[in-house]
């Protein structure tokens, strides 16, 4: 092996080309492709050695625990939907999409990335499901995102509005959830069809958007896709959750303004329990919103340096993990939306109960209207 100044650097994919752990010297990343792969891929990724192998095993192994965990979580979310009768609302019914979307990820896109890591670091499937691979990719990560962002719009209307705002019916629900589906189906059929493009990315075990072309159709299609599936889903989701803890907040100054008036230290009633647990809800939503910006914004990131122009950071990791970032996502979802609510955990134990979860059921009496609306939102 040729001297190595900084392991680190070319573990990174940004070391001196000299450093090619056991490949002949000056060899790229593209270099140890299979033949029938290089025509697809960039003439950019020529700059760079392949990465250190540890990355693909590492990688590889992370993967596989986001499969068990992603598939575990929302196969659970599906099945205790399909099995428990109290489960099946409206408000549910999004979270079944978000869960389904995030499945088809998981199955269609990470086991092949999986085996990939683990045969030598390089795209051994067909070319053809390159396309295939980046498709799927593209429709379920852009479904499960106008998803989350219809599913923060529900919560600020129960929360906020409560029962004199429109009610969500299975039908809303419904045609919501297949907006997002032809949503996403038409913005990911876009490349296929001549506007934006797919190829492989990275370390080259991956297939994703085409963000290093400079074409016009490239980079208008990769512009529409940050703004209208990444800002316009994000200003939903942060507006929606802003609205939900100014009303909290309001909500809170009103008992104490009438807790002033009576002269007592405060009003322990039943209504001020409640609210209470709306304030959790509020802490719940600055953590989803926290959690949707760091899944990502860093893909994000790397598609509009790309449309501007700037490879200087387009580095084979730099690129990578992003993307491990956004498809993490579907590891957190169903405990962030399904799981880890009281309902579900109901659900659990009662059909579940191996699980070891005991979760109480309250009674008629003791949940009121606000209460009972938030705990819907699941």
């Amino acid at each position: 092996m040729a001297n190595i100044t900084g392991p680190q650097a070319m573990a990174y994919g940004g070391g001196p080309m000299e450093v090619t752990f056991g490949y002949p010297e000056g060899t790229s990343i593209i270099d140890i492709q299979h033949d029938y792969m290089k025509p697809l891929i960039d003439p950019h990724w020529r700059n760079f050695p392949p990465v250190n192998p540890m990355w693909h095993n590492l990688l590889g192994v992370l993967y596989t625990f986001i499969v068990f965990f992603a598939v575990t979580g929302n196969s659970m979310v599906v099945w205790l939907f399909n099995k428990h009768a109290p489960l099946r609302t409206p408000s549910n019914f999004l979270v079944v999409n978000l869960a389904l979307s995030d499945l088809i990820m998981m199955t269609t896109n990470c086991p092949f990335f999986v085996y990939n890591c683990f045969s030598g670091g390089r795209w051994s499937l067909p070319a053809e499901y390159c396309n295939i691979y980046a498709c799927l990719g593209a429709i379920t990560g852009v479904c499960s995102i106008w998803t989350l962002a219809m599913i923060s719009a529900d919560r600020y209307n129960i929360i906020c509005n409560g029962f004199n705002g429109p009610k969500l019916s299975k039908g809303k629900a419904a045609a919501m959830s297949l907006f997002a589906w032809f949503m996403a189906i038409g913005i990911a059929l876009c490349p296929l069809i001549g506007w934006g493009g797919y190829g492989p990315e990275g370390i080259l075990t991956s297939c994703s958007f085409d963000y290093l072309s400079q074409d016009i159709g490239t980079i208008t299609y990769n512009l529409f896709m940050i703004i209208f599936d990444y800002f316009v889903p994000l200003f939903v989701i942060v507006g929606s959750y802003a609205m939900i803890v100014k009303a909290i907040f309001a909500h809170e100054e009103a008992m104490r303004a009438q807790a002033a008036k009576m002269n007592v230290k405060s009003l322990r009633t039943q209504e001020a329990n409640e609210q209470r647990a709306e304030i959790r809800i509020a802490k719940t939503a600055i953590f989803n919103i926290g959690l949707w910006i760091v899944c990502w914004t860093p893909y994000t990131v790397i598609t509009y340096h790309g449309c501007i122009g700037d490879f200087e950071g387009l580095k084979p990791l730099t690129t990578t993990l992003p993307a491990l970032f956004a498809k993490s996502a579907s590891c957190y979802n169903p405990f962030v939306y399904a799981i880890g609510h009281p309902k579900f955990r109901q659900a659990m134990t009662i059909h579940m109960p191996w699980f070891c979860v005991h979760e109480a059921t309250k009674t008629a009496d003791n949940e009121s209207s606000t209460t009972a609306a938030t705990e819907e939102k699941a």
